[in-house]
């Protein structure tokens, strides 16, 4: 099982991303594809929001690999929305 420490660092990450999303998409305005590019963003953010309120899915996230592989892709998420 997952602290609550932990779920707590995967909610805020989430919200991290759902609000850097949310700011590319006003700040965007105007260039093509920002939907699209803000929405690459925004949905992995809500989903790993959701996630954490899933009781099957708490083992999941408490395994060591996949609190890596989701700091990697986060982490690029957040270089790409401050880089695009």
């Amino acid at each position: 099982m997952l602290s609550k420490m932990a779920l707590n660092n995967y909610r805020m990450a989430g919200y991290l991303l759902l609000a850097i999303g949310l700011i590319n998409l006003r700040y965007q305005t105007g260039h093509s594809n920002v939907l699209v590019h803000s929405l690459l963003i925004i949905v992995p953010g809500v989903l790993l929001i959701g996630v954490t309120f899933l009781r099957s899915a708490q083992s999941f996230l408490a395994k060591r690999e996949v609190m890596w592989m989701l700091a990697a892709i986060g982490a690029a998420l957040v270089v790409w929305a401050i880089t695009n």
